[in-house]
């Protein structure tokens, strides 16, 4: 059973939440300490300039005016004390407040910096829980003490109002992002699941469902690499299931003519030319199964990558006369003309067991493949750096839709795969291509030409010696 807070849709919204509740949380930090500490500052600065003007109102010396307080303060909105500063604290001589006490102000610090410098001063003091905000300035030849106080808790229900605000829509904006992420990961999660269970189709060996994603993004993308997996695997397990048709009509075959072969020696009245007759045709079945089971060997190793192959210098002119010489009975049998071109050393370099398994296949399949009393012919060659070793017959050529299909296994020309093994061009590819090497197929004015090309090798030439110096022979 799946835990709902594991799920992709849970941990995407809870993610999403975290993000906004932790960008709301630093845009409160920012805003309301900052808005705070603006409007203290704002305030200060209005007590500041206050001052500033009051103090131009005082004379320089002797008497003042008793009613400046009280105009003071109901100009600037704020209480206005009037203190004389003694030696260790200050004595209020008039209170805008009137009667109320004045002791709370006896030991203001704004005011002993100003008799202490002499000059006005302005800042912010707490006294329980109350902030105020106050500026001061020495008056009557620094005689006496201004000050102007005022408290800023009022200032701060702008504050609290955009505070109280700012949470109510950090909570909608929180509700919000947990219904979009909700959203949109349940959505997110269903491409997934869809994905999941094309991927469980796939490996309970289903292929007949495409995979398809409407989105885009990596997702997308995964969908598209999910479908290439399915059309491949479906293209080998199709390949998989003709293999094994293939190869058990191809091994059926001959066992079943064996058997009718071996049938019809238990005849006592059969005569003896019938009876060699017989016998020669199960040899040839038992080659074919030979050949057969030699080759799926083959295949079967190339598959599991247990194949190996040596690399040395092969020289390919070489190996087309022994191919050739090899292959002249069986020419005459089809009255093939079976040439070798003459040629200097090539070498290659490669396997030579593979290298002559390849010419074997491709003469083989050019004598059986064309019609009797043409040209088959075998040449080496050094053909772009690279070594050659080229066999071109006289067919009418091969279709151009055919030639993909050709070195496919099982495939023969003339179409279908139900007749002949046709393993021998594909088990030729196959081992080209682990020496590093190809077969090509062209065909040039009514020829066909397979070349197999494989890496070159240097190989130094033979020490030549003073013949003067040499051994006679049979001395």
């Amino acid at each position: 059973m799946r835990h709902p807070v594991r799920s992709v849709g849970a941990q995407l919204s809870l993610a999403l939440l975290l993000v906004v509740a932790i960008a709301l949380g630093i845009v409160y930090v920012a805003v309301v300490p900052s808005l705070e500490d603006r409007l203290v500052n704002t305030r200060v600065a209005q007590l500041e300039r206050a001052a500033a003007r009051l103090h131009s109102t005082f004379p320089p010396s002797g008497v003042y005016d008793p009613d400046v307080v009280g105009t003071a303060a109901a100009r600037t909105g704020a209480r206005v004390i009037l203190m004389q500063p003694l030696s260790d604290t200050q004595i209020v001589l008039q209170d805008s407040l009137g009667g109320q006490s004045s002791s709370d102000v006896e030991n203001d610090s704004v005011a002993a910096a100003t008799t202490k410098t002499g000059r006005s001063n302005h800042g912010t003091l707490r006294e329980g829980d109350n902030r105020y905000a106050e500026a001061a300035v020495p008056v009557l030849d620094g005689q006496y003490v201004l000050v102007l106080r005022d408290s800023v808790q009022n200032q701060f229900g702008s504050v609290h109002l955009v505070q109280k605000r700012l949470l109510l829509a950090a909570g909608a904006g929180l509700l919000i992002a947990l219904l979009l992420g909700y959203g949109g990961a349940w959505m997110f999660a269903r491409r997934i699941r869809r994905l999941e269970r094309a991927a469980n189709r796939i490996a309970s060996g289903r292929f007949d469902e495409p995979v398809h994603d409407t989105g885009g993004g990596e997702l997308r993308r995964l969908a598209d690499a999910f479908e290439r997996m399915r059309v491949r695997l479906a293209q080998l397990d199709d390949a998989r299931r003709e293999f094994v048709a293939n190869a058990s009509h191809e091994l059926r075959t001959p066992l079943f003519s064996l058997g009718g072969f071996l049938e019809l020696l238990d005849d006592e009245e059969l005569d003896e030319a019938t009876r060699r007759e017989f016998l020669a045709s199960m040899r040839e079945q038992v080659v074919r199964l030979t050949k057969l089971a030699s080759d799926l060997l083959d295949l079967t190793r190339l598959d599991a990558g247990r194949l190996t192959v040596e690399r040395e210098p092969v020289d390919l002119s070489a190996l087309a006369e022994d191919v050739a010489e090899e292959f002249r009975p069986v020419a005459r049998g089809t009255q093939h003309l079976l040439e070798v071109s003459p040629s200097e050393p090539v070498f290659a370099d490669a396997d030579e067991l593979r290298v002559l398994q390849i010419a074997r296949i491709l003469v083989e399949n050019a004598l059986l493949h064309t019609p009797s009393g043409t040209a088959v012919q075998i040449r080496a060659r050094i053909h772009d750096d690279r070594a050659a070793l080229e066999v071109q017959d006289d067919s009418a050529g091969i279709p151009d839709d055919q030639r993909d299909q050709l070195f496919e296994r099982f495939y023969r020309l003339e179409g279908t795969r139900a007749s002949g093994s046709g393993l021998g061009l594909a088990i030729a590819k196959e081992l080209a291509e682990l020496m590093d090497g190809t077969i090509e197929l062209a065909t040039r004015s009514g020829r066909t030409l397979f070349t197999l090309t494989l890496p070159a090798a240097s190989v130094a030439p033979p020490p030549s010696f003073p013949r003067e110096k040499m051994l006679p022979t049979g001395s």
